[in-house]
């Protein structure tokens, strides 16, 4: 997704209340342990559960209906999850307790991230796995 200048120029954080809907209709439970960088666009329906930390960093972009947990109450995984700065996560995935996805990483729409990937990779699949160096990607 591409931004222009208007829309960093008019950025604001949002309001968060645990368990209620935000202005652009995505929800946080536990948003008290939520750090979110600026510039940061989460798609509606969206749901991040942030009862042991999740860290979003700057200009990080979360499609529409994903889900970033960092607690699992079907297999009792916990971990903070970390969203380095400039990644990107396609429309439907899920990201699991206790992983990193590194800086300006691509995850693919659909995708279960269980263990961390690395910076400037494109990453896909169920479960996901890297698949090529981002530089590899003509422009």
């Amino acid at each position: 997704m591409t931004h222009d200048r208007e829309w960093y120029e008019n950025w604001q954080p949002p309001v968060i209340e645990h368990g209620q809907m935000t202005t652009w209709g995505w929800t946080v439970a536990h948003p008290e342990n939520l750090v979110l960088g600026k510039y940061v666009d989460i798609g509606a329906f969206t749901y991040i559960n942030a009862l042991q930390g999740i860290v979003i960093e700057d200009d990080v972009e979360i499609g529409s209906g994903c889900a970033v947990y960092s607690v699992s109450t079907i297999d009792g995984k916990t971990g903070m999850v970390t969203l380095k700065r400039g990644c990107r996560i396609g429309a439907h995935s899920v990201i699991m307790p206790g992983v990193s996805v590194g800086e300006n990483t691509v995850v693919g729409a659909l995708s279960y991230v269980t263990h961390d990937l690395p910076d400037n990779v494109i990453a896909f699949g169920v479960p996901a796995r890297v698949q090529r160096d981002i530089s590899s990607v003509a422009p």
